[in-house]
């Protein structure tokens, strides 16, 4: 109850339509009811002969139908507006949310999961919102409406006709109890099968490569088997229980055609007042159907609603604290004071009590084994993770007390699996700055030695690249993502393993290119070539998330067993490089 008390929350800013679709609805209503009189009327005239009473009764069944019509097309229009509104703003807010939540957050979901709850479970909230809550009171209003004028054409004969009425009340509320846990289960299954679609989409690919199509095939029909089992589930409650719903109704119509149709030969009452009373309970059936239908919608609305609370209520680890204030001046100095940080249901940490300082403007290069927190480390400059203890500074101030949309703004990211959008070349380029001009975006090109592959793309800088960039190779992709980076012209620049996938020739380009960039700004540059690592005047090396060693690329050779060791396994993993040397407060050392 509290979870869809919480749903027609979202009708609060509407309230003016809802409330005007509910007075149609009551207004199209009250013509409904008005026309079965009318018609038992009309009857009666017809009986007695008389022609000018019947022509007139005829009239205002015709204007009845009329107006009920005009308020019923209004009252869809009305209603379809607020269906709309409610499924825009509930749009807004789950997309506003995912772009509040951590990175950790995502690291934990599936993107199909997530999809799902966008779509799926959206679209069930915004129908029964829209349309299932008008039903629903429609029919309420029906039923009592109907049960009113009963009372009023024969009291005696409305009771023996409502009589299953409360019975229809209890099957309900049995039924919302039945059915909402198995259809919370249906939800969460199609979930899954969104998940598992679109990872197989989006691993198209590698499924491809390893001529697994058959193998996905099977996989995603025991997904459609477990959704289509849970469905049948939910299916064989409402089989039941609708039909049952719309059952006990025809039990007061059979009650009334037996007393009705005596009292009518007895002369009880007319044939003009048993038609009206018979056209009465004949309405009250379909708006029972309905009232069952309503029920089931409003339990998946709730059953989805308690999925889309699940996102909306989950409170953003990383926010700017109160009186957040602007990064300081500076050129990008950045110190680890104890760095620690125990990523979210892990057993152990992934950094303990890092302690360095990076000076501004120079270029540090960290070293180490799969999972000894190279990457972890260099996610602390920009915010990305929250160390759990000590703290991270650029230019002196706690990244935590800084407004992270300006701090990331300081910052420039190329990850070795860059990400593009499904837009052109320019816009991708240009993203870390929509303002920037033609010629701004050139520069930027030429410095990350993309500007010549560019000019040979069909429509050049107007080229549209395909989903993730898919279009371009991967050495492309790298360099439109440097271009990104430097157009940014940021305090800190972050290389993760940005050359992997260009030549050797091309790389030295780049690096040529760097150079220039990197004069004057902290530059991190995680790479696995060891010609890129010998270029560093200081390197630090981890191992399980601890400082092991420091120093040059010659001393370590000379003093760091494990430095030599990943020079001689032809440096596997991932490292940052650096030009100054860093200043002396690198814990354990």
């Amino acid at each position: 109850m509290k979870t869809f008390v919480r749903l027609l929350g979202f009708l609060r800013p509407y309230r003016r339509g809802v409330a005007l679709s509910f007075a149609l609805a009551t207004a199209a209503m009250v013509m409904t009811v008005t026309i079965p009189w009318l018609t038992g009327r009309a009857i009666d005239r017809i009986d007695a002969g008389d022609e000018a009473g019947l022509e007139l009764l005829g009239a205002a069944v015709l204007a009845a139908g009329v107006l009920r019509l005009t308020l019923t097309v209004v009252r869809r229009l009305v209603a379809g507006r607020v269906s709309l509104g409610v499924e825009l703003d509930l749009r807004a807010s789950m997309y506003e949310r995912f772009q509040e939540l951590e990175l950790a957050f995502f690291d934990r979901q599936q993107t199909g999961q997530l999809m799902s709850r966008a779509t799926v479970d959206l679209q069930s909230v915004r129908f029964f919102l829209g349309y299932g809550l008008v039903f629903m009171i429609q029919s309420a209003l029906t039923i009592l409406l109907s049960a009113v004028a009963m009372l009023i054409v024969d009291p005696r004969l409305a009771v023996i006709s409502l009589a299953p009425v409360p019975f229809v009340i209890l099957v309900a509320a049995r039924y919302g109890r039945r059915s909402r846990p198995a259809l919370q289960e249906v939800q969460q299954r199609i979930a899954e099968l969104t998940a598992d679609v679109e990872e197989n989409v989006s691993g198209v690919r590698v499924v491809k490569a390893f001529a697994a199509e058959a193998r996905q095939e099977r996989r995603f029909r025991r997904e459609v088997g477990r959704v289509f089992e849970q469905s049948m589930v939910s299916t064989r409650i409402q089989a039941f229980y609708n039909p049952f719903i719309g059952f006990l109704p025809q039990l007061g119509l059979a009650a009334v055609l037996f007393v009705g149709g005596r009292q009518v030969i007895d002369g009880t009452i007319t044939l003009g007042e048993f038609s009206a009373f018979y056209t009465y309970l004949l309405m009250l059936i379909g708006p029972m159907r309905t009232l069952g239908i309503s029920l089931g919608m409003a339990q998946r609305a709730t059953a989805s609603g308690a999925r889309l609370f699940q996102i909306l209520d989950r409170v953003p680890q990383i926010t700017a604290r109160p009186g957040a204030g602007p990064l300081p001046p500076g050129s990008g100095r950045v110190e680890f004071r104890g760095a620690t940080l125990r990523y979210e249901g892990a057993s152990r940490e992934a950094l303990r009590d890092v302690t360095v300082t990076v000076p501004a403007g120079s270029t540090v290069a960290v070293v180490g084994a799969t999972g000894s927190g190279k990457t972890t480390l260099v996610q602390l400059v920009p915010r990305l993770y929250d160390v759990t203890g000590g703290q991270v500074l650029v230019d002196g101030a706690d990244v935590r007390d800084l407004d992270p949309a300006e701090l990331r703004a300081a910052i420039a990211v190329v990850t070795d699996d860059p990400f593009l959008f499904s837009a052109t070349v320019r816009e991708n380029i240009a993203y870390a700055r929509p303002d920037a001009g033609d010629e701004e975006v050139e520069i930027a090109a030429r410095r990350a030695q993309a500007h010549d592959f560019i000019r040979r793309l069909p429509d050049g800088y107007d080229t549209r690249v395909g989903e993730r960039g898919l279009t371009l190779s991967g050495g492309q992709r790298q360099r439109l993502a440097i271009a990104r980076a430097l157009l940014a012209d940021p305090r800190i620049l972050i290389l993760d393993d940005a050359t992997s996938s260009v030549d050797a020739s091309t790389e030295q380009q780049i690096k040529a290119a760097l150079r220039e960039v990197m004069a004057g700004r902290t530059t991190f540059v995680i790479a696995h070539r060891l010609s890129t690592i010998s270029l560093a005047d200081e390197i630090l090396v981890l191992e399980d998330g601890e400082v092991a060693a420091h120093g040059s690329h010659h001393e370590l050779l000379e003093d760091s067993g494990l430095y030599r060791e990943i020079v001689e396994k032809g440096l596997p993993d991932q490292v940052f490089l650096t030009r100054k040397p860093l200043e002396p407060e690198v814990a354990g050392l």
